[in-house]
């Protein structure tokens, strides 16, 4: 039986035998021709596992990428993440208004009475007390007419007094002793109406506020219905802001109002009204409050922003830097469960300060995640040590 003949043993046989006689760019191909066969098959191999494995598609949304990165999850380590045990505390929940301060009254005073002014008591920006004299006209006749006038009723007495005897003998009629009663009535009501005519010469204040303006000079002749002074009434002050609809809720008369002033006064009142029906044009509600303004410091027309106490909640103190988005785009912070797996916590926000932000939505008692959230996903089981206090200070700052 014939031994298996193999062609390329053979030449290579062939060409080790007779390779001094073979020319030397005969044997430089051959190596060429080798080396580039060897290349093409390792670049074919390369690329059929190429085709063969496709590529993952990057996540298009947080979800994916949440579940691709849960997924991931299985097959590493557990994460080591720092984290902080915060205790909720009890605090006002604020509904935060734009609005303005105003005088609850301004009137514009005027004379019951006609005459020349004889003297004007107030200029503007006096503080006058309830019942101060503001401006006075003359008395002229007035005095005359009174003295006439009580006169008329003395003489009336005694008209009255002698038809009274006559008919007790019996020389006066009913009707006579009718008559001398009315004229006896109409003179003292002229005597009353000379004394009110001459009360209404000093016109007086009808409240403590101050003169804002004045309208009556000394020597001008004045006519019954002639301003005075304009007089505003500061003490107290209106706090007063629009809220909308979804504000609305929860605000009643009663509850505590403080107000940071343009100025950057903070005063503090109490809220006494809410519209029940909404502005046509704004569709939001009117709310006015009450701030005690006894030294008239707060001037009527400045900016205020207000800020209602609704009701009290339970809150937690946290860096802006501890909020991530969920899902579904809400934002919240991660903790970790009793069983050190990662949980996500939807919260609200109450208040922000210097110090950090007030949220609500999280238990009494949670440990945060201050360092790692941004590398860990819900239902994750995770490595939670304790952060130190210059980690807790980095964070806040």
């Amino acid at each position: 039986m014939l031994a298996p003949r193999y062609p390329f043993n053979e030449f290579k046989q062939a060409f080790a035998e007779n390779e001094a006689v073979i020319p030397y760019s005969a044997r430089m191909r051959k190596t060429y021709l080798t080396a580039t066969f060897i290349a093409v098959c390792i670049i074919g191999w390369i690329a059929t596992g190429l085709l063969e494995e496709e590529a993952a598609p990057l996540p298009q949304t947080i979800s994916e990428k949440n579940a691709q990165q849960r997924a991931q999850a299985e097959d590493r380590p557990l994460t080591t993440v720092r984290v902080t045990t915060s205790y909720a505390v009890e605090q006002d929940r604020l509904t935060s208004v734009r609005g303005q301060t105003t005088n609850e009254r301004s009137v514009v005073v005027q004379s019951q009475v006609g005459g020349l002014v004889q003297k004007r008591w107030v200029e503007r920006g006096s503080v006058v007390g309830q019942g101060d004299v503001l401006c006075e006209i003359s008395v002229e006749d007035r005095d005359a007419n009174l003295k006439e006038a009580m006169a008329g009723l003395a003489q009336a007495k005694l008209d009255l007094d002698g038809a009274k005897q006559l008919a007790a003998k019996g020389l006066q009629s009913d009707a006579v002793i009718a008559g001398a009663e009315a004229r006896m009535a109409a003179a003292e009501a002229v005597v009353q109406r000379r004394k009110l005519e001459k009360s209404r010469l000093k016109i007086t204040a009808p409240f403590a506020g101050v003169v804002e303006d004045t309208h009556m000079e000394v020597g001008q002749f004045v006519t019954p219905g002639a301003s005075c002074v304009t007089l505003v009434d500061l003490d107290p002050m209106l706090l007063i802001g629009e809220v909308s609809e979804q504000h609305l809720a929860g605000l009643k008369p009663g509850l505590p109002v403080t107000a940071t002033l343009s100025n950057g006064d903070v005063v503090a009142g109490v809220l006494r009204f809410v519209a029940h029906v909404a502005a046509p044009g704004t569709r939001t509600y009117a709310i006015e409050a009450l701030v005690a303004n006894p030294d008239f410091s707060i001037a009527s027309g400045m900016t205020a922003a207000l800020s209602i106490a609704v009701e009290q909640v339970k809150v937690h103190q946290i860096t802006p830097a501890l909020l991530v988005l969920d899902d579904e785009g809400q934002s919240g912070v991660r903790g970790v469960t009793a069983d050190q797996r990662v949980r996500f916590y939807s919260v609200e926000l109450i208040a922000e300060g210097n110090e950090g932000v007030w949220v609500s939505g999280l238990p009494d008692v949670v440990d945060l995640i201050v360092v790692g959230q941004q590398t860990v996903v819900a239902g994750e089981q995770v490595d939670a040590q304790q952060a130190s206090n210059s980690i807790l200070r980095g964070n806040q700052g």
